[in-house]
């Protein structure tokens, strides 16, 4: 129901139009998150390098040389662990999830508006539980001393830690959002770029009404733009 990135209609970012800076005390919050997420976007994606290098590691010491593995797969998992969920954020911020667009270009602009709001809180809802529930386990592998069953046995507060630090910083992501969108308008909460997607091409194929079909940067309709002039 989010209307959010679609590869068939993808184009590049570099031309687009300038995305809205928030005033006063949400916009540092604003740029200060924007800030956290380049670096983790960045330390992703050398985890997964990492990762590749470990399981070639792997292969060539396994099938080649017919020596025994015992750190590489578990390695491997918790270097992918950390850059999906740590990512998660800052993939939020540019509204790049898959997501399910087929209402977007059935639904009037107002309902639009909406729409992203509830599927924001919603979100918000679920990613609160998961994190809180990753706490839960964190403290619970840390306090007891548990470690994976394998030969190698690392302790299990890693991977519980990276999940439930990642997700506490998509609810922040999520509550940025959430405040933006009810200030300013959708505009101002990452959609000043979004991608029209199937439910605009159905709607024009089908209907035809082009007339009613969203254009242009923004889809949901005029938003209040909260640059600061």
């Amino acid at each position: 129901m989010s209307h959010g990135f679609d590869a068939a209609t993808a184009i590049p970012d570099a031309k687009g139009a300038e995305e809205p800076r928030l005033p006063g005390l949400l916009g540092l919050f604003d740029r200060a998150l924007r800030g956290i997420n380049r670096v983790i976007l960045g330390l992703g994606g050398l985890c997964l390098v990492g990762a590749c290098l470990v399981l070639s590691h792997s292969v060539v010491v396994r099938y080649l040389l017919k020596e025994p593995t015992d750190w590489q797969d578990e390695m491997a998992v918790f270097l992918i662990v950390g850059a999906t969920f740590f990512s998660a954020a800052g993939v939020q911020a540019k509204r790049g999830h898959v997501a399910i667009e087929a209402l977007t270009g059935l639904l009037s602009p107002t309902i639009n508006r909406i729409r992203l709001l509830f599927v924001d809180i919603v979100s918000l809802a679920f990613c609160a539980f998961f994190a809180w529930k990753s706490w839960t386990l964190d403290h619970e592998a840390w306090i007891d001393g548990q470690t994976s069953q394998s030969t190698w046995g690392p302790p299990l507060w890693i991977p519980y830690t990276l999940m439930a630090a990642g997700m506490s910083l998509l609810c922040l992501q999520f509550v940025l959002q959430i405040a933006e969108a009810a200030l300013y308008g959708p505009r101002a909460a990452g959609w000043a770029k979004p991608k029209i997607g199937i439910g605009a091409d159905v709607n024009t194929d089908m209907q035809g009404a082009p007339g009613v079909t969203p254009r242009g940067p923004d889809p949901m309709g005029r938003t209040v733009d909260a640059r600061v002039k």
